[in-house]
């Protein structure tokens, strides 16, 4: 059996293979490895597949993306992004087409082949399915239905699910409808297996997924199935009170980030026969850890899991465009010499603490007003994490004199060094004063403001 086959198979839900697949999420990272910044393989057909390729043949993978980018839809719908300089991250929505306007595109507008970047995205496709198809499988990888219906309407979507829901569900719908539209785009140019992305999904509640997404979600599950083509959903954040609406979906593989306990997840799973999906830890492990942590970090999943029926190792979400290439190779050995590398390590000390890192804590009670300290993975690359920064960013901009606010992202060492010593269970989340007040859930600026007012300040 072939390593596609291994992950086709395991998809298909069938069990008792003598490990579980393994499925690196190298988006930008694929750059990093021949020389390429974020910028240029996300412009350009021919270096993307050299950098897939760089992907394939360190990393041996038993499926892997094409591309991670999470904005190309909405920059074909309009959307205009916010591209970084330093190149290490995908772009970011800097514009809101319907912020200030409820709008409900019409059909015309659905992204075709010739639009936005997408010619660039099918072209390696082709090239990639050309080259690869025999023994890896390649995942198209979609802006999710809630997180496009974000990037079209901005904050401003998160106050509409509680003041005009029939204004969700038309935008749902047609978001729906653009997600269907760029599947069978991928599956015309090669696509073995559809990801619908929408991390968003774990910064509501159950009650908003089953009244806005469930339908739309389980209807285009169907329409793949039906076609014989495998799909997951990818999810991040804190997404385990939404686990079962989740799974109710019928997603044929639920993939989530370290913020979800495998095991807790791998048993909601099961009961709807649903493969699991996950979820090496991105930047204490990937990024900041050793082989060794990496390699440990793999056995650790396997043996929550109890084994490797259900489930397919991978990282908890796109992979920082620095992680070392040894460290994806470590988690490659570790999937597939799961016994010879459990021993080795049976010694193991973790070499990464972060204790060397000198943490100061602020003085809250000296505080004039509130001090809002937000917690994120990155807010450049994580869509949970740029929909929480703005909207403390609009709050502010609505009321500078209420409060002061920083962020701190997990890629940086001294953060995670803070995350440790104030007790940061989930990210994103929201402290004020020292106090976690939002974890893994976006409030409205409506509500946000109200709280700070509360809580006031000397």
């Amino acid at each position: 059996m072939s390593d596609k086959q291994l992950l086709m198979s395991v998809l298909q839900h069938q069990k008792g293979f003598a490990r579980a697949p393994w499925v690196p999420f190298a988006g930008v990272h694929a750059g990093s490895l021949c020389g390429y910044d974020a910028n240029e393989i996300l412009h350009d057909a021919d270096k993307l597949v050299e950098a897939l390729m760089s992907v394939n043949t360190y990393y041996h993978p038993d499926g892997q993306p094409v591309i991670f980018d999470l904005q190309l839809e909405a920059e074909a719908l309009g959307c205009e992004l916010y591209w970084d300089e330093g190149g290490k991250v995908p772009p970011t929505v800097r514009t809101h087409p319907f912020e200030n306007e409820k709008k409900i595109p019409c059909r015309c507008m659905i992204p075709k082949e010739e639009d936005g970047r997408f010619p660039i995205v099918l072209k390696a496709m082709r090239k990639m399915k050309e080259l690869v198809s025999e023994h890896t499988a390649l995942y198209g990888l979609i802006c999710g239905p809630f997180t496009l219906a974000s990037h079209l309407r901005g904050q401003m979507l998160f106050m509409d699910m509680y003041d005009d829901a029939d204004y969700v569900h038309k935008l749902i719908a047609f978001c729906k409808e653009v997600c269907a539209s760029v599947a069978q785009m991928y599956l015309q140019n090669g696509m073995d297996i559809i990801g619908y992305v929408d991390p968003l999904l774990s910064q509501i509640s159950s009650e908003h997924i089953e009244m806005f997404l469930l339908d739309a979600y389980a209807e285009l599950f169907q329409h793949l199935k039906t076609c014989h083509v495998p799909s997951c959903l990818f999810v991040c954040g804190d997404a385990t009170a939404n686990l079962e609406v989740l799974c109710r979906m019928k997603p044929d593989c639920l993939s989530v980030d370290e913020n979800v306990c495998m095991k807790d997840a791998l048993a909601v799973c099961r009961k709807y026969d649903v493969v699991l999906g996950g979820n090496i830890q991105l930047t204490i492990t990937m990024l900041h850890g050793s082989s060794q942590d990496n390699m440990k970090a793999v056995i650790d999943i396997i043996e929550q899991c109890e084994g490797t029926d259900d489930l397919i190792i991978s990282p908890g979400c796109d992979m920082p465009f620095d992680v070392p290439v040894e460290n994806g190779i470590a988690c490659y050995q570790a999937v597939t010499d799961y016994e010879n590398v459990k021993t080795a390590l049976q010694y193991y000390d973790p070499e990464q603490t972060f204790d060397d890192v000198e943490i100061e804590l602020l003085h809250y009670d000296d505080l004039q007003r509130p001090i809002v300290e937000v917690f994120t993975l990155d807010s450049r690359t994580c869509a949970a994490c740029t929909y929480t920064m703005n909207m403390v960013k609009e709050a502010y901009h609505r009321q500078s004199d209420a409060f002061d606010y920083i962020e701190y992202m997990y890629v940086d060492k001294a953060s995670i060094a803070r995350c440790r010593k104030m007790n940061v269970e989930h990210l994103p989340c929201i402290y004020v004063n020292g106090n976690c007040i939002w974890s893994s859930r976006i409030p409205t600026v409506d509500e946000f403001l109200s709280t700070i007012k509360k809580i006031g300040g000397k």
